[in-house]
């Protein structure tokens, strides 16, 4: 066997994991072949078996499922992989049915088809360390567990207390496992695993009761009930409620894992076993699992092996970090490095903003602390300080600047920076739009200058951008990779233009959606349809949210309106010029509030729609949802694209992590440009050669998607 090695020695059958070639152990074909066959060789060992461990001989316990192989499936498939699944389920009850005491010795992490080998043990014993983490996560794969996870975490913890573990994959350390039942013993090292193993295993020899899971006694009772228990079908009733909230309708696996959790519930545990598992072979043959998987599988293994990381830069490690402006982002970044430990000082031009800036951090903190994020504020306080004047800075290795989006604001701060930092100080803007180039122009060594495009909130959101200048050096490249991986974000390297990778494409979005408006749709039915592919937000509640100043000195600072290249719409310059209408902040924006803080349609952004475009000679036409969702992401797409061909971004892949952590795109469609694939490359073009005809202003035809369908490849195919 390959992946499972076999010993039998004085009475005891260890199956110890160990795949062949890879870091961790998993579900893959050949581990699926050498199960049945380490089954099939424990039950003809029954006679001279006294007891069964299963060990690993990975730094960690059982990786899962082997999910590059959910990319491979088609709908048609979904019969063998029931019967593959039933299976593994007929394997593990061989072992854990046999009537021999099963040891489970949890080495490192046991997560997804992991912990249901785990379970798969009458005793499980763990090493105790908080960083170990247990738990079923597949419903953020667009799965659900099927290897008797949902039927067996269900009878051990009950149909209620079990939800959070399966419904919302929530995960759990060693110690919390032992409250919960689900761990018995805990040890301290690796080494002591076997040991304990084999002490309960000579503990309970002649004990029936030891040879078998709770479930599979006479007279077992799901805890708190079954559905027809008054107090749990009480529960229930709001729980589809409850996940409609969070998936909209839009994925169907945390429903699936509920009904599987009820009608399993209802029946007896083989029965439950296999409702399971028709469950998932459904889902593993839905297009969402695949989307998710390609996202937050591989996508995020590229991440976390360098990837993204340009060759040769250096692995540096800042420790003292300076914050320049420290508004609401400049005090989230702030908050973000202080907690991960480093030494912050931030620094503002007098004694107001310091007291601004101070004001603003005490509330982070406070939330902190609530939160429980900070344990302990005296130190957190130790590490960071306010001061007013740029002589307050003491030497650092990287200064970062977070004030206002003025290209004179900032340059002034740079020159500042420059004559009071050493030489070796990296110097980074967080600009969301500016020109690195021209930001970088009076620096002396424009090599140690780059942009770190944080997203708001920087403490909350994992996006990182960081924005490579012309001139940025290996080591500044690295300072920053060291500052995304020390903060737990996700890097992503952007070339320079306006709006870098994310907000460029933003920005075609909303101008689309924009032209979608004047011609003859509402702000609400827009944001209805996209909310409706699946997107977060809406892009006119969006701006809401944020402010619709912030687009408005950027239109501003393009001068759209006076450019004959592009197709200017009117009319959210019309709303902050004319009527002041700058969002939540201002009480109205594109939508009115009511005293509740509850959006509604407005009349007066409406009159502004009409005359917009009766002035354009525009004859307004009613779209549907999906022709309003269909043209701003044929417009996403194409200006994505555009990014990819003029080097801005590296690869798809990239587009598709900024566009799901930063903007809001829905995971389960596997990214910007992972759609983009399932539409085809020979759709869009067709579609964008036909916009183009009717638009010229609005609408181009890349050449890189004309290339990709003339070599008849697709976006996939770009993610070297």
């Amino acid at each position: 066997m390959k992946t499972i090695n076999y010993t039998l020695h004085q009475g005891i059958a260890t199956l110890t994991f160990d795949e062949e070639g890879s870091p961790v152990n998993t579900m893959c074909q050949q581990w699926q072949q050498d199960l049945t066959e380490a089954a099939a060789q424990v039950v003809r060992d029954k006679d001279a078996i006294h007891g069964i461990i299963l060990a690993s001989a990975k730094s960690t316990f059982f990786a899962g499922a082997d999910l590059k192989s959910v990319m491979r499936l088609k709908p048609e498939d979904a019969t063998t992989v029931y019967a593959e699944i039933e299976q593994m389920k007929k394997n593990f009850r061989a072992i854990e049915t046999l009537g021999k005491p099963v040891v489970s010795c949890l080495n490192g992490a046991a997560l997804g088809g992991g912990w249901e080998v785990a379970l798969v043990g009458h005793h499980r014993i763990a090493v105790n360390n908080p960083k170990i983490q247990f738990g079923l996560p597949e419903v953020t794969l667009g799965l659900i567990p099927g290897g008797g996870g949902i039927t067996k975490m269900t009878r051990q913890l009950g149909l209620m207390a079990a939800q959070p573990y399966i419904l919302e994959a929530k995960l759990f350390n060693p110690e919390q496992a032992v409250v919960l039942g689900l761990v018995h013993e805990l040890v301290d090292n690796a080494a002591d695993l076997l040991p304990r193993a084999l002490a309960w295993i000579a503990s309970v020899q002649g004990n029936t009761d030891a040879c078998q899971h709770p479930w599979d006694r006479k007279g077992f009772k799901i805890p708190g009930g079954t559905p027809s228990n008054p107090a749990i079908a009480q529960g229930l009733v709001v729980a589809p409620a409850m996940l409609k909230k969070t998936t909209r309708g839009l994925y169907p696996a945390p429903e699936a894992a509920l009904c599987a959790m009820v009608e399993g519930a209802q029946v007896d545990f083989d029965t439950a076993m296999r409702i399971e598992s028709r469950y998932l072979a459904g889902l593993m043959v839905n297009p969402v699992a695949r989307n998710m998987v390609n996202t937050f599988f591989f996508n995020m293994n590229a991440i976390k092996s360098g990837q993204s990381r340009p060759r040769d830069v250096p692995r540096y490690k800042p420790a003292k970090v300076g914050i320049l402006g420290a508004g609401m982002m400049g005090a989230g970044i702030a908050y973000a490095l202080t907690l991960s430990g480093l030494s912050v000082h931030v620094v503002e031009t007098d004694a107001a903003g310091e007291a601004r800036a101070q004001a603003n951090l005490d509330k982070l903190i406070a939330q902190g602390v609530d939160r429980g994020s900070i344990s302990d504020a005296a130190a957190f306080h130790a590490r960071l300080t306010v001061r007013a004047g740029y002589d307050a800075l003491p030497p650092v290795d990287l200064a970062i600047e977070a004030a206002f989006e003025s290209m004179e604001v900032k340059r002034t701060i740079f020159a500042a920076l420059q004559a009071a930092l050493p030489e070796t100080t990296v110097l980074a803007t967080n600009t969301s739009y500016l020109d690195v180039f021209a930001l970088a122009a009076g620096i002396t060594d424009p090599g140690r200058f780059l942009g770190l495009h944080f997203f708001a909130p920087a403490h909350v959101m994992k996006l990182l951008e960081i924005v490579r200048g012309a001139q940025t050096s290996q080591a500044a490249l690295g300072v920053g990779f060291a500052l995304a991986k020390r903060l737990g974000k996700i890097p992503v390297v952007s070339g320079v233009c306006d709006g870098f990778i994310g907000n460029r494409i933003l920005a075609r979005y909303r101008q689309t959606a924009d032209v979608l408006m004047i011609e003859g749709s509402c702000p609400k039915g827009i944001d209805a349809a996209m909310r409706g592919f699946g997107m977060a937000m809406g892009p006119y509640e969006a701006q809401d949210m944020s402010g619709l100043d912030i687009a408005h000195a950027n239109r501003k600072r393009q001068n759209l309106r006076s450019r004959s290249d592009i197709r200017y719409v009117p009319i959210a310059d019309t709303l902050v010029e004319d009527l002041g209408r700058l969002g939540r902040k201002s009480g109205a924006g594109w939508y009115d509030y009511d005293a509740a803080g509850k959006a509604v349609e407005s009349d007066a952004v409406t009159q502004v729609i009409y005359r917009a475009a009766d002035a354009a000679g525009i004859t307004r036409v009613r779209r549907s949802p999906e022709e309003i969702a269909n043209r701003a992401l044929l417009a996403m797409i194409m200006e994505a694209t555009r990014v990819l061909e003029e080097g801005i971004a590296a690869r798809p892949q990239d587009i598709d992590l900024v566009m799901v952590h930063g903007y809001g795109f829905p995971r389960w469609r596997g990214g910007l440009m992972h759609h983009a694939d399932t539409i085809t490359p020979q759709n869009l073009l067709a579609q964008l050669e036909a916009r183009a005809a009717e638009d010229p202003l609005s609408w181009q035809v890349p050449n890189l998607l004309r290339k990709l369908v003339s070599q008849k490849q697709n976006f996939q195919s770009l993610n070297t």
